[in-house]
Parts: C-alpha cells; structure tokens; sequence
C-alpha cells in the first residue's frame, strides 16, 4: 500500500489536532531557516499527518513574520504530497456569513513584503499558477466539509493583504468591486510555494467576520472573530478527518508535476550550493 502523508497548516485559532496517534514532534531544519514551530507527527485514520501551527504555538508571529519557505520546505522534505491550509477569513459578500466555510479556487495578491519563491540564487524557474488550488483536493476539501455538516461555498478568489492591520473601510469596498470573496493575511505565498514544491495545496477558509464593508455588521474586532473561531476549528478538525478518509493514495491531478517543464536554467549552470539545498525540490529534474 502507497503510504500517504498528508499535512496540515493550522491558522488563528487552530494550533494543534486532536485525534493524532504516534505522536512526535520533529524538528526540521531547512536552508531558509527555522520553521513556524516544531513539526507534530503522527497518524489520523489511514494516513500519516504533519502538522504545523501557522503562527507557532502561543500564536507569537505576524503574517509578514512567517518564513513561508521553510514551512513548506520542512513539509516537503518529511515527504507530504497535500497540504490542507486552515485559515480565518473575512468576507466580502453577503452570503458567506461568519461561520460559514470557503473552499477557495482562485487568489489577488495584496502583499508586499514577503519572499514567495524557493527560486533564485543561481536558478531560474516560472512554474504555472492560473489555478492556485489543486482541483482534486479542493473538490474532496468542498465535500468533507458538507459531510462535517458545515455550510460550504466552492470557490471563490481569497484576497491576500499584507496585515497586520484589517482592512480600511475604502479597501475592503475596493475589494469587493474587484470579485473578491473572502480576505485573508497568510495563504497566497503558502499557495505558490507549494506549487513549486509539487505539493497539492487547497485552503478551508473560515469567515468570521464581514470585514468592515458591511456596516450593519460593525468593524472587524479580534474578540468576535475569535469568538466565531472557537465553532469553526471544531468544524475544520472534523473537515480534516473526512478529507484523510477520502483522498486516494496516488495523486493524479497535475501539482505533482508543476516543475517538469519550469526550470529553464542550464543545469550545469546551477550553482553547487543551491542545487544541494534545492535537492528535496528539483532532484528529480537534474
């Protein structure tokens, strides 16, 4: 039997999973730093799971503070082929209340400060992001989440900001005059780097709030968001055990071969340093 190993990043909110059997923590060291936190690994129904608090355990850092590469990196090189991304949203349209669950497909990107590519140093590579999310596993993220008895909406494009402020009045209604569905702070560079790293990645974003467009509603105040949170990360964690469960062993969406035709430098031309580093993500194409 093909042993999967799936992983899971926790955002505000959710900073550990319950229901984990053989539990470890591993500490991965990776060339772009320290991760988030030490990874946890065990086992949750017929997969192998690592999982990661997005903002550390005690929720210690910004989303411009987070080292996206070496979280995804540390994925990678523990051999996870799905990432599940958990993440609290904001909604910018009437019909996703809080409490509701968004199964994003596509992104707008608002950041401005933060490094999104493993690439570079020596090493081109362009790989293709007109579909953000890997397909199959956002289908089987959009389905578990319904049979979790949670109220779903399937796709939908996730506004990326830099934070760590929420949005002004004006930007929020910018926003959502652009098709904007839901705003978040975190998942746009975990989304590329994934791809670059051949990982399926799909998002459970769930809304807490109207963001600030919806004055009937009020501003956006952290004490109800976390209020709503507290529903929801039970919902995720029941989304999450139901997904395992449905995900086939072998992948046969296209994530798993998103470098094939990327990398365009020569590959005697990569430096012998990079190419050492990079080995858990392009060993295969040298």
């Amino acid at each position: 039997m093909v042993r999967q190993i799936f992983g899971v990043i926790g955002g505000t909110g959710l900073y550990q999973m319950g229901g984990l059997r053989n539990v470890r923590e591993v500490a991965v060291k990776t060339p772009f730093g320290a991760p988030s936190d030490k990874l946890i690994r065990g086992r949750l129904g017929g997969a192998e799971l690592i999982f990661l608090p997005r903002h550390g355990r005690g929720h210690r850092l910004l989303p411009t503070e987070l080292n996206f590469r070496a979280n995804i990196y540390a994925m990678k090189k523990l051999g996870v082929e799905r990432i599940v991304s958990v993440s609290a949203v904001g909604s910018l349209r009437k019909e996703i209340a809080p409490g509701h669950l968004v199964v994003p497909d596509q992104f707008i990107d608002r950041t401005t400060q933060r490094p999104s590519t493993f690439f570079g140093r020596g090493v081109v590579a362009h790989v293709s992001l007109a579909d953000p999310f890997c397909p199959e596993l956002s289908a089987r993220l959009a389905n578990a989440a319904q049979a979790a008895n949670g109220t779903v909406h399937r796709g939908g494009t996730y506004l990326c900001m830099e934070g760590p402020q929420f949005s002004t009045r004006a930007e929020s209604r910018l926003y959502r005059a652009w098709g904007a569905d839901v705003i978040g702070m975190t998942n746009l560079q975990e989304a590329k780097l994934a791809r670059e790293a051949e990982i399926c990645f799909g998002t459970l974003a769930l809304a807490t709030d109207y963001d600030c467009w919806n004055e009937e509603a009020g501003n956006v105040e952290i004490d109800h968001v976390l209020r709503i949170l507290s529903h929801n990360v039970e919902l995720a964690k029941k989304t999450i055990h139901n997904v395992i469960e449905a995900v086939p062993a072998i992948r046969s969406c296209q994530c798993a071969g998103a470098l094939k035709n990327a990398i365009v430098t020569e590959r005697k031309n990569i430096p012998k340093k990079v190419r050492a580093e990079l080995r858990p993500i392009i060993g295969k194409y040298l």
